[in-house]
């Protein structure tokens, strides 16, 4: 459940360094370009986003858009579809998928589909966020475990994952039979902070995890919620030089499909 207008706003590097889309693009070039797309035009799997941005790197390049099933997911080149009921065509060379697949319960048994489905010598780019224990994430859960929003807010809430890490993605597909290129960055996003709008970081977590809290409660509750979470975010997030600097770690990885059974050989 995501507001895409809020995402986007952030996603092409509106006041941060190191946004969304510039680490989308690296990580395509990365998985890309190792596809050695000049054998067959890649066919990638992902938003509007996914498709400016495969485009940048391969003007060649065709994506079709599919999304967790909370939220549409529009833009150039973009078929929408449930990503959870996907199932790879064998004309399929590349899979990208950017900042899906943490809404998607079950997603490690439907990456690991994926690589048996894929043919073999395709390529799958995923990147996941992985700052569920950062303070903004810590300080909703607290909040939401106050008396007030406990029964209603904290079961909606999503706890962090057993293993987000590069090394635990790249465990489950190296199991899988693929080989794998894992890695994390954080970026640090540079957030204006102005005088007469909402804490940043605030602003940031309404077009994500803040949605489900926002439809379980009534108005009165909602603005209770949002000023107690904002004076929390503006503790852990000081504005600094009319910035808020914000750092997002995030989990990079690409797998080749069937590449183990052919080193084995």
């Amino acid at each position: 459940m995501w507001d895409p207008t809020t995402y986007l706003r952030y996603a092409d590097g509106e006041g941060d360094s190191g946004g969304a889309a510039d680490g989308l693009r690296d990580h395509l070039r990365r998985g890309v370009e190792a596809g050695d797309p000049a054998v067959r035009p890649p066919r990638g799997e992902g938003g509007g986003q996914v498709a400016r941005a495969a485009a940048e790197v391969d003007h060649r390049a065709r994506a079709l858009g599919r999304d967790s099933g909370e939220q549409v997911v529009e833009g150039p080149g973009a078929l929408v579809g449930d990503v959870r009921h996907w199932h790879p065509e064998s004309d399929v060379d590349v899979v990208i998928s950017n900042a899906v697949l943490q809404w998607v319960p079950g997603h490690r048994e439907l990456l690991t589909r994926w690589a048996r489905e894929l043919p073999a010598g395709a390529w799958l780019a995923v990147q996941v966020p992985g700052n569920f224990d950062a303070p903004s994430h810590r300080a909703l859960r607290e909040v939401a475990d106050r008396p007030a929003w406990r029964a209603d807010v904290a079961p909606l809430l999503r706890r962090p994952p057993a293993d987000d890490t590069a090394v635990g993605y790249a465990g489950l597909l190296t199991g899988a039979g693929c080989a794998v290129d894992a890695w994390e960055t954080t970026y640090v996003h540079l957030l204006p902070a102005r005088v007469d709008a909402d804490h940043p970081v605030l602003s940031w977590l309404e077009g994500t995890a803040l949605r489900p809290v926002r439809a379980a409660l009534d108005a009165a509750g909602w603005a209770d919620f949002r000023a107690e979470l904002g004076v929390r975010l503006a503790e852990a997030y000081p504005v600094r030089h009319a910035q808020v600097h914000f750092p997002f770690r995030r989990v990079f990885f690409v797998a080749r499909t069937g590449a183990r059974a052919e080193e084995n050989q």
